[in-house]
């Protein structure tokens, strides 16, 4: 370890190889983060349902878990094992277990041309297009604090960002079982200063939660409607323990233009008016990660501006 630590300080051309290979591969779980963990929660709710209400053996019961359960598999198959790692993958259209070689990031869908080898059915592009994007934000994120641990620790920062980032835009769900180790792991960190102190991390946890929560109850008691959800609190507060309280107005900041302008663009375009739900996660997610990375800068740069 000592030794390939020393090569990647001597050769950083070989260590931002190494990252882009790696997060190439860790693009390829994370989609399957992105598609299971949302069905896993789904099941896990229904469960959850049925034992409370003790339920599990009625017509009516058995209509109303559906309900809830959404996109999870029907009731034949509530028990069957089903998690990140079972069953394997295969082929919604013919059922083709993906085989090692078709599940090459990126270079299986070029040598399978965007088919099935079972059926020939089309493979979204979504697939490349998330290990590729994983790879190369790593990549910058790695260029960024060149080859030393706090690299790592931003690129792991950046691998849960993505999951979140593409479960909130197909679910508008920000699932605890990401946020709040992200945030845990931010204020472990902070022990060691490898971002920010603790003192900073713990107050941008807690600031971080708070803003959200509080603008989320002043909206409801003034419209009565949920603006946003808890799973946007929890990310605020995970972000922050990353990158302090300091970083906590340029995260908002940012998330809250971009994603008016967003969303407006998306109002138009699908002349849904002023009801559309539009996730918040996602503009978070890019804000924080921008914010890890280049705080300092965007902070010196607003100052310079107004002062």
């Amino acid at each position: 370890m000592d030794a390939l630590i020393t090569l990647c300080h001597t050769h950083p051309a070989l260590f931002y190889c190494l990252v882009f290979t790696v997060s190439l591969m860790v693009g390829s779980f994370l989609n399957v983060v992105i598609y299971r963990l949302p069905i896993m929660m789904e099941r896990s709710w229904q469960q959850e349902y049925q034992s409370y209400f003790e339920v599990e053996n009625t017509d009516a019961a058995s209509n109303t878990a559906n309900s809830i359960n959404g996109a999870a598999s029907s009731s034949s198959h509530e028990h069957a094992t089903f998690n990140l790692i079972k069953p394997d993958s295969t082929c919604p259209s013919c059922g083709h277990k993906i085989r090692a070689w078709e599940n090459i990031p990126v270079v299986s869908y070029m040598l399978l041309k965007g088919k099935c080898a079972g059926c020939k059915a089309p493979i979204s592009i979504r697939y490349p297009m998330v290990e590729l994007f994983t790879a190369l934000v790593c990549t910058f994120t790695a260029f960024q604090f060149g080859p030393t641990p706090q690299a790592l620790w931003a690129i792991l920062f950046t691998f849960i960002l993505v999951a979140l980032l593409f479960i909130d835009l197909d679910k508008m769900l920000l699932p605890d079982q990401l946020t709040l180790p992200l945030m845990w792991v931010g204020l472990l960190l902070s022990t060691q200063s490898v971002f920010v102190n603790t003192t900073d991390a713990i107050l941008g946890a807690a600031f971080g939660y708070l803003s959200l929560w509080s603008v989320y109850w002043l909206f409801k008691l003034a419209t009565g409607k949920e603006g946003m959800g808890y799973g946007d609190f929890k990310l605020l507060a995970a972000l922050g323990a990353f990158t302090g309280w300091q970083g906590l107005p340029v995260i908002i900041l940012l998330s809250s233009f971009v994603g008016a302008v967003a969303g407006i663009a998306i109002m138009f375009l699908q002349n849904k008016g002023k009801s559309l739900a539009i996730p918040f996660g996602p503009y978070l997610a890019v804000a924080g990660w921008l914010t890890l990375l280049f705080k300092d800068q965007i902070i010196s740069t607003y100052l310079d501006a107004v002062l």
